[in-house]
């Protein structure tokens, strides 16, 4: 993939169209029966590629600079089309589905939930919730990873959102009705007609009933929150503070779009990032030998990681990233022009559809040589690329996903202290392909779990635990600070 400089003209930039016998149809079949053959397919074509959904035109952005150049753009490029149409049906104008104008206020409002100072705060929880998740595990049992891991993000989730307002009960809900509603999705995002959706098939009710199950919940929640009142370090506590007063920043219906739209991003992207870390580590022995081994060096015997442990576990990040890279949930979005513009050597009308994919990004042999393997020594180098980085698997720009510290902390902490005590096989035969969905990932992962002997030698005294400094060292600090802003900053 040729690279140009940001000083470039526009004119360097190449368009094509991708190839089909009868565009309108083949290429929404291609997209709708095997999208991650197809993106691939695309960037040989160009760096802003025309295909066709039905009768409409789209462009598909293939080139890092261009896609960095797009989302940094939020005037001219507002989330929208088909797939934030659907998404505003689900969590009405939240921040991930809100238009530009106000983008801003709603961001501002929620960023102190996801500071660093409270990420390392939310470190313990993250490790307790994979803990309790283990305590039920026997040697030699199956466990359903896909299932395991959204129990454990349900659960750290809805504690940054609304503390520990979700029992048990309460909580197993939640965590189904999101795999039904983001099954549900995929459909609704690639179909073009709407009157398909208004047909009672099954699928359709088991949708509506899920979208309906979830917004009770919540509005359970925040009924219960107004009646005890209180002042709670969370997300609820920040919306309910801006709903009151004499002049309310937010509506009661905003707290309910808000709650929805992390509760279904913060849980479901980060369950299939650590179901896809686990299924990639246990098709590659010798990157889980290394991962095993500085665990056991770092942790030394503890059970699970604290916010000091978290800088010294590289190669474990380097695995986060890595599934990240190579299996992105957000592998597929859409904008919206809002005026005409010159883009990738193209003049676009005004609400024409563009289209980026992390996956295809993540897989142009240009920037990740050999891109098919999982190879986590890619990123011990750091592994940026510069304020054009291909690696988005949290987006970029103003819109960048809130939570993506959280997110990358929460998988580092998870992976770390179920490998400590676990290693975890495939079941014999071959590994089914991924089928994406509105995200992407293994969505029914089965693997048996294997106990770990435990370390011959001695668990150091509690004297001697690294994390009993009261600071760490200045290096250690600088990389974590260097760290905060997300995948390499991507």
């Amino acid at each position: 993939m040729h690279h140009h400089t940001a000083g470039h003209p526009g004119p360097a930039w190449k368009s094509g169209t991708a190839p089909g016998i009868f565009p309108p149809l083949t290429h929404g079949i291609a997209l709708f029966r095997r999208p991650l053959e197809f993106l691939d397919s695309l960037s040989t074509h160009g760096d802003l590629v025309e295909i066709r959904l039905g009768p409409t035109r789209a462009w598909v952005v293939c080139h890092p600079q261009l896609v960095h150049e797009m989302l940094r753009d939020t005037r001219t490029f507002d989330k929208g089309g088909p797939l934030y149409t659907r998404l505003r049906g689900l969590m009405g104008d939240g921040v991930v589905t809100c238009p530009h104008a106000d983008h801003r206020r709603q961001r501002r409002m929620l960023q102190p939930a996801f500071r660093p100072a409270r990420v390392a705060r939310l470190t313990e929880p993250m490790g307790e919730e994979a803990e309790d998740l283990c305590r039920g595990w026997r040697d030699g049992r199956e466990v359903d990873v896909s299932a395991a891991m959204m129990t454990v993000t349900t659960g750290v989730v809805s504690r940054v959102l609304f503390s520990d307002a979700l029992d048990p009960g309460r909580a197993a809900e939640v965590r189904d009705c999101l795999s039904t509603v983001v099954r549900g999705l995929f459909v609704r995002t690639i179909a073009p007609v709407d009157a398909f959706f208004r047909l009672p098939t099954p699928g359709h009710r088991r949708y509506t009933r899920a979208v309906a199950r979830l917004r009770a919940i919540v509005d359970e929640v925040v009924a219960q929150r107004r009646r005890t009142g209180g002042t709670h370090d969370d997300v609820l506590g920040t919306l309910l503070a801006a709903a009151g007063g004499p002049e309310p920043q937010v509506t009661g219906r905003e707290v309910q779009d808000q709650l929805v739209s992390l509760l279904l991003t913060g849980a479901e992207s980060a369950a299939l990032c650590l179901s896809s870390a686990f299924g990639l580590l246990g098709l590659h022995p010798e990157a889980e030998h290394r991962m095993h081994e500085e665990v056991d060096t770092v942790l030394a015997g503890r059970g699970r990681p604290t916010a000091e442990d978290l800088p010294r576990l590289v190669y474990t990040r380097a695995v986060v990233d890595e599934s990240l890279r190579l299996v992105p949930p957000g592998w597929l979005f859409t904008r919206l022009t809002t005026r005409e513009v010159e883009f990738g050597g193209r003049r676009l009308p005004a609400g024409a559809t563009v289209l980026y994919s992390p996956y295809l990004l993540h897989h142009a042999p240009g920037s990740f040589p050999d891109p098919k393997r999982f190879l986590p020594e890619r990123w011990r180098q750091g592994g940026d690329d510069g304020p054009f980085s291909p690696m988005v698997p949290f987006a970029a720009g103003s819109r960048k996903c809130l939570g993506d510290a959280f997110a990358l902390a929460q998988a580092t902490v998870t992976l770390a202290t179920v490998a400590r005590k676990w290693r975890l096989r495939h079941r014999p035969g071959p590994v089914p392909p991924l089928r994406p969905a509105v995200t992407l990932g293994p969505r029914a992962l089965v693997m048996r779990c294997e106990r770990r002997p435990e370390r011959s030698r001695p668990a150091p005294a509690a004297t001697a635990v690294p994390h009993a400094r009261t600071s760490p060292p200045a290096a250690v600090r600088a990389s974590r600070e260097a760290g905060d802003a997300g995948v390499r900053d991507a």
